[in-house]
């Protein structure tokens, strides 16, 4: 191709939009410029000279081009003069600072109450894993660990178990040395009055539930992980909770308080699930809490300790007193066993031990009116005993209630004359049964449809019933939308709580006040919801 033909591509190549690109030549192909301008001059004579500017306003396609970019067309060129020019100008009106400033304004800040993300668990940088044949390492023999004891088996990552003794009771969600609130101290002690049980009718029931709602102010988080157990302090002035979670830690919470955080105080007694909790009726200053690493634990707001109730190795599941002043207790262990222990006997052993069933059993609970009598959840099937007949091993019961086809999650007499008992189980059925004789077979009077199966990551369902009443009863649900609710013992439902931008997860550990129309939902991510009036 010839220069003039050359000329003619590029020019045709500007003219249809293509940006122009300086072609290169081997030497001997290419003829240079000024001999052609030579040539020319001569054909043509002195009148056809082209001007110097001219000359290098054709040669400036070809001129260098700033340093680190080679050499490049005038287009190129003025393309990047326009794109510094334009990042000069974002510059002078500070607008990448603008930019970040929205960002921050516009980002979702956190709104929970209770504890903060300050005092989240730090995970620990756990670094990369490699096997024995990349570390160039022979396979290490192994021996099997023995086998376990029962049917529970630990994670080999848990914490060690706190030590035995008097623990003392310092929030972790405080600053180190912080003593407790004087105001929690005089809440508990508060002199609360028993009255006789609230005898409503049904409508004045339904509507008395009705009242009771849940806003942001009601929510908040307690503990740090999975709620396992939670319950109400008897205090009427103000709304008192505690709930344990997956890790040992115990929380309070007062509503609407100013200590700790919105009101949480956050405790360490135990390092697995805590299971189980009760404040004595006999002593408010007290909190009971039972943990799955063996421990069950006296926290005692007037001492300001954790005292040592009954230890032993692992295992604990469930307890309930037997006496009114709250001094005697029934403990019920993962291996089907059941220990009578004394609070009153110095030291933390039992006072005596029965094997009731070879191979778990998940809850106790104890007559209301009549407490050598106890009921207890057992594999398969619901088992009442009396605690003055009890054997080491093959106790006979007073009664059993039986139709139950997978495992029972919970038992419980009726609160006010123990005349039902009401029982959940995986089979997906709720039961209740007439206790009023203690027959050898007590008989099922109701079986209400429910859907109990959590999965794994949510503690399972449990119906409790509401302290106030003898007949209506409490638990939460796997519908959707989410929602707490409430049963009569004929199966008819009474209300549903449920609120679209308050409660948005499973409630599944529930239960109502002993005095106060409250009903608490504690969910997998430590947080309580309370619904009042």
């Amino acid at each position: 191709m010839t220069p003039e033909n050359l000329e003619v591509t590029v020019r045709r190549s500007s003219r249809n939009g293509l940006a122009p690109k300086r072609l290169q030549y081997s030497p001997e192909h290419e003829t240079p410029k000024k001999k052609r301008k030579t040539k020319a001059v001569a054909e043509n004579g002195s009148q056809n000279k082209q001007p110097k500017d001219e000359e290098d306003a054709e040669n400036s396609d070809v001129e260098h081009a700033p340093e680190g970019y080679g050499r490049l067309s005038a287009y190129e060129l003025e393309r990047l003069e326009n794109i510094r020019q334009n990042q000069a100008f974002l510059s002078s009106i500070n607008l990448f600072q603008a930019t970040e400033e929205f960002k921050q304004l516009t980002r979702p800040k956190p709104s929970q109450r209770g504890l903060t993300r300050a005092h989240a668990a730090v995970k620990e940088v756990v670094p990369p894993r490699k096997s024995l044949r990349l570390q160039k390492k022979e396979a290490e023999i192994l021996e099997l660990p023995p086998e376990p004891r029962g049917t529970l088996i630990y994670e080999q990552s848990s914490p060690a178990k706190k030590p035995s003794g008097p623990l003392p009771m310092d929030p972790v969600n405080v600053e180190e040395g912080s003593k407790l609130p004087p105001q929690l101290l005089e809440l508990c002690s508060e002199d609360v009055k028993v009255d006789k049980k609230i005898q409503l009718d049904l409508k004045g029931y339904r509507s008395s539930l009705k009242n009771m709602t849940v806003n942001e102010d009601k929510v908040a988080k307690v503990v740090k992980d999975r709620i396992f157990s939670a319950t109400f302090h008897p205090c009427t002035s103000s709304l008192l909770l505690a709930a344990g979670d997956k890790w040992g830690k115990v929380g309070l919470w007062k509503l609407g308080g100013d200590w700790g955080d919105d009101g949480v105080l956050l405790f360490e007694p135990h390092t697995r699930p805590v299971g189980c909790m009760a404040f004595s009726k006999s002593h408010p200053t007290q909190l009971l809490s039972l943990s799955y690493d063996g421990s069950l634990r006296c926290m005692d707001v007037e001492k300001a300790v954790f005292d040592d109730v009954y230890d032993i190795e692992d295992g604990l599941k469930t307890f309930d007193f037997m006496s009114h002043d709250c001094s005697t207790l029934v403990v019920g262990n993962w291996y089907g066993e059941v220990a009578i222990v004394d609070r009153r006997t110095p030291g933390n052993s039992h006072e005596s031990l029965h094997t009731l069933d070879p191979k778990t059993l998940r809850c106790v609970n104890v007559h209301p009116l009549q407490k050598q009598y106890f009921v207890v959840a057992e594999s398969k099937v619901v088992s009442i005993y009396d605690s003055r007949n009890l054997k080491k091993t093959k106790s006979q019961a007073v009664s059993q209630l039986h139709g139950h086809s997978l495992s029972i999650s919970s038992a419980y007499f009726s609160p006010c004359t123990g005349n039902r008992v009401l029982t959940s189980c995986m089979d997906n059925n709720i039961r209740i049964y007439d206790t009023s004789t203690l027959t050898t077979k007590s008989p099922l009077l109701t079986t209400i449809r429910h859907d109990m199966q959590t999965g794994r990551w949510l503690t399972k369902l449990s119906a409790a019933w509401d302290p106030k009443l003898e007949d209506c009863f409490v638990v939460g649900s796997m519908m959707k939308p989410r929602r707490v609710q409430v049963f009569h013992e004929s199966g008819q439902l009474q209300h549903s709580f449920m609120d679209s931008e308050n409660l948005s997860t499973v409630l599944s550990v529930t239960a109502f006040h002993p005095t106060r129309n409250a009903l608490l939902g504690g969910n997998a991510s430590g947080r309580l919801h309370v619904f009042s009036d």
